[in-house]
């Protein structure tokens, strides 16, 4: 029983862990689908100003853009080409690890009071 009980609490820790996102899972996809190429090789550099800066954004918030990308035109989507064809192959655990990722980098996003 015992064993049982520390198999359970092992599962429950690791599947909470998962669903926050994992930052090297993370890194792995954003290179694979090479998110730099538009913005920048640090994530604080897009090469258009109008593109985001990625680095140290809220988790929450990638994540919902992400998911808003993948929906597309639907509702509560966000229409866009290219970051939706980027998207439609992610699963919702890739959007967190994504999530993940970006949120650890050192930003230079500021709040202004």
């Amino acid at each position: 029983m015992k064993k049982l009980m520390t198999a359970l609490c092992f599962a429950a820790v690791s599947s909470s862990a998962l669903a926050g996102g994992n930052v090297d899972a993370g890194k792995a996809l954003a290179d694979k689908y090479s998110c730099f190429a538009c913005h920048g090789k640090d994530f604080n550099t897009p090469i258009d100003p109008s593109y985001p800066k990625l680095a140290g954004q809220h988790k929450d918030y990638l994540e919902h853009a992400l998911t808003a990308y993948k929906r597309g035109d639907g509702a509560n989507g966000r229409n866009n080409a290219i970051m939706t064809g980027q998207v439609k192959p992610l699963s919702n655990q890739d959007i967190k690890d994504l999530a993940a990722y970006l949120h650890s980098l050192p930003g230079t996003l500021a709040v202004h009071r």
